[in-house]
């Protein structure tokens, strides 16, 4: 993948994700001309003229929000939505650092599954399962009943918990071959789906894919 086609992708891909959340608090009535001047940035970064001015609105209103709600209230989704435009930012602002700014954001997305899955790997409440446990069994998210059984199936758990270990860990080794990437990203796609699914954590789910075009093009970049 070129470098321009990567930058395209990634904006066109940021701004369907935001635009999304934008149209769910409008209607849900929640500071309406904030979210209403980030979707009309969203559309101007669709459209593609001048795109780097988009990508700045998108950044400084999303500051602006970090700042109403005091911090990312959607966790690593909203820390990600400010990763991606601020690296996406410095690229349109510094050209001669821009595939610098957008190999950072790639090697940030794998560090995001390395270090979470070095993490549970040190930790013995991952490695015996019991962690897994303890989410199905007391999560905080509004799952069914007969989601929460699953507490009661430990060794489906424990491999569970080892696959998720395993995966994260040896996901930085996929950068060494684009078959092997392509594997990689459609693994962690699924994970990210299920959590959607299970736990309703749709915005993981689709702010990472936003990244992983800038994975596809790094991989070629350094490996190709």
């Amino acid at each position: 993948m070129s470098f321009d086609a990567m930058m395209r992708l990634t904006e066109v891909m940021l701004a369907l994700v935001i635009l999304q959340t934008c149209v769910e608090h409008y209607w849900m009535g929640r500071d309406r001309v904030l979210f209403a001047a980030r979707a009309l940035a969203c559309v101007w970064l669709l459209v593609g003229w001048q795109s780097g001015g988009a990508v700045g609105a998108l950044w400084i209103t999303h500051l602006i929000l970090l700042h109403r709600f005091g911090g990312p209230y959607n966790g690593g989704a909203d820390k990600m939505t400010m990763l991606i435009t601020t690296c996406l930012g410095a690229a349109h602002l510094f050209p001669a650092w821009q595939e610098l700014a957008m190999a950072y954001l790639a090697v940030q997305l794998v560090l995001s599954y390395f270090v979470s899955g070095y993490v549970k790997l040190v930790n013995p409440e991952w490695r015996s399962g019991q962690a897994l446990v303890d989410v199905f069994r007391f999560s905080a998210y509004p799952v069914s009943e007969r989601l929460r059984g699953w507490a009661d199936q430990p060794r489906l758990l424990w491999l569970m918990s080892w696959s998720v270990i395993g995966f994260e860990v040896i996901f930085p080794l996929t950068l060494l071959h684009p078959f092997a990437l392509l594997g990689g990203m459609v693994v962690a796609g699924t994970f990210h789906l299920a959590n959607a699914f299970l736990f309703g954590l749709n915005r993981f789910f689709w702010i990472w894919l936003c990244a992983y075009p800038s994975l596809i093009w790094f991989q070629d970049r350094i490996f190709g």
